[in-house]
């Protein structure tokens, strides 16, 4: 039961992990548990966003007070183009939360 859920949350993940015209291995990188959301799989906020959703609903998982802004804070705006922005320090996302709050039946990330 355990592996059956993580197998499934590592294919919604696969859905959500981009498309490949070449099936090359470098690009199109294994998932495990510490992959994170954001900086490993490189999801912007509107499909982390649309992956949590389909989460929660397959899995049924009460999403307690989960926001996604958490893990994707607004970026402060500056009409200076070659100001660098610093970066603002965020929380891990990976899949092993998705797959612990599987377990659970409610997001344990508040």
């Amino acid at each position: 039961m355990v592996e059956d859920i993580e197998q499934r949350i590592y294919a919604l993940a696969r859905r959500h992990n981009g498309v490949y015209l070449i099936n090359n291995e470098k690009k199109q990188k294994l998932l495990n548990a510490d992959t994170d959301i954001d900086t490993d799989m490189l999801l912007d906020v509107d499909e982390a966003e649309e992956l949590m959703e389909e989460f929660f609903r397959e899995f049924s998982v009460d999403r307690g007070s989960f926001n996604i802004k958490v893990y994707y804070p607004d970026e402060p705006f500056s009409w200076n183009l070659f100001k660098k922005s610093t970066p603002i320090p965020v929380p891990d996302f990976t899949i092993g939360m998705l797959i612990e709050s599987a377990k659970a039946g409610k997001w344990l990330y508040d």
